[in-house]
């Protein structure tokens, strides 16, 4: 192919991009037929504009309110029903999700009337502004039950810490006999164990399930995090009953040495003598542990069973709807951190934070001076003879401390 200089030049020349110029000298150069280039005017006409193919078929979308504008005219408009406004403005649904708004039942075949209301009806559970049922419970869940008792629960292990950093764990003062006294037979350590271990597992799956996502989910990841929640969910639903029937079995038990009686009012106001050099007289238990026996065991461990049966819908001819599963949550989470909090210095004090506490629930029993010390009361009727040292027919390998080995 031959190019003049003239004609390569006048492409130079003119307005056209120099790209166009440039991929042309390299056709030239690579083509072995000879063509002829016609001088470009300087200013050459736009392209004409490419028209769309109009669509053939498919879905149209249209703005509803631009259908028969004038509709809204009719002094009726507000109170049209569904059908009545879908001759005027076809598409217009708003009647119908107003009605939903406002709790309007439908029809369905399933058993609660309420399942044909997709929307529920308005309340105000306590902590939640005036909304729907659905909108109240997720905002007494996710305003006050995830954050407050996350943090309760925090602030009780963070000082628990603090205590037994700066007190340790509380040693006796005496030297131990030898004698010993039994404190729980082998009927009480099985309920209080099982009960004790169920209780742990659903602490452990509950705190997980409910508060996991802020601390465990960002560290081992979602994949994990969701297999882990879905065996700690399942472990829950099946540690419940367990632990339900073992509260029973706990509340029968020890209800009878956990009566008040007038000790503990002086115990109380003493603080226990917890933070003195000794410890306030007291009978078997304690009114700190008589307060948490029947305000953590008997009053927060019924709701926690009751709201959790419900939950698990093994209770015959009740109404599982969805407003009663609502209540039933938020009582059932409420009064199982309470539970929480209570027995979160119980296990404190029952492992390191007093010594041979976890040995009397291990073997059943205590040596005279660890009675003496922290029970003197139930001690002293035991060497009256009120009380027997030992109540199980099975004798230990230490001597056991009685009347006439206190003579």
């Amino acid at each position: 192919m031959q190019w003049s200089l003239k004609t390569l030049l006048q492409c130079l020349a003119s307005r056209r991009s120099w790209a166009v110029a440039v991929l042309a000298v390299s056709a030239g150069f690579a083509s072995a037929q000879a063509v002829k280039v016609e001088p470009v005017p300087d200013d050459p006409a736009p392209p004409a504009a490419v028209v769309a193919p109009a669509p053939t078929g498919g879905i149209k979308s249209a703005n509803i309110f631009e259908i028969a504008p004038d509709a809204s005219t009719d002094p009726n408009y507000a109170n049209q029903n569904n059908g009545e406004r879908r001759l005027v403005q076809p598409g217009n649904n708003a009647p119908m999700w107003r009605d939903v708004g406002k709790g309007g039942t439908g029809y369905s075949s399933l058993p609660y009337a309420e399942s044909g209301n997709l929307i529920q009806g308005f309340v105000q559970y306590p902590g939640s502004r005036l909304t729907n049922a659905g909108e109240a419970w997720r905002q007494v869940r996710n305003d006050w039950l995830i954050p407050y008792g996350g943090s309760l629960l925090l602030i009780v292990a963070v000082a628990i810490a603090l205590f037994y950093w700066r007190k340790g764990s509380i040693p006796l003062h005496g030297q131990e006999t030898g004698r010993v006294i039994e404190r729980f037979t082998y009927v009480e350590r099985a309920a209080h164990w099982v009960n004790a271990i169920a209780f742990v597992a659903l602490a452990v799956s509950g705190i997980v399930m409910a508060f996991g996502k802020f601390f465990l989910l960002p560290v081992i990841g979602g994949t994990l995090f969701g297999w882990l929640t879905f065996a700690l969910k399942n472990l829950h639903n099946f540690t419940g009953p367990l632990f339900a029937v073992s509260l029973v079995v706990v509340i029968i038990t020890f209800a009878r040495d956990n009566l008040p009686s007038k000790e503990d009012v002086t115990w109380l106001l003493r603080g226990g003598g917890l933070l003195g050099s000794h410890e306030v007289p007291s009978h078997r238990f304690n009114a700190g542990e008589k307060v948490l026996f029947w305000g953590g065991v008997f009053l927060l461990g019924l709701l926690v069973v009751g709201s959790g049966v419900f939950l698990d819908k093994i209770v015959p001819a009740v109404a599982y709807t969805r407003g009663n599963m609502q209540v039933a949550h938020m009582i059932h989470a409420a009064a199982a951190v309470l539970m929480m909090l209570m027995f979160m210095g119980h296990i404190y004090m029952g492992t390191i934070g007093m010594q041979g506490a976890y040995k009397a629930m291990k073997t059943g029993y205590v040596d005279e001076t660890w009675a003496r010390e922290h029970h003197e009361l139930w001690y002293d009727d035991i060497k009256a003879g009120k009380i027997p040292a030992q109540r199980s027919a099975s004798s230990p390998s230490l001597p056991v401390a009685t009347q006439a080995a206190k003579a």
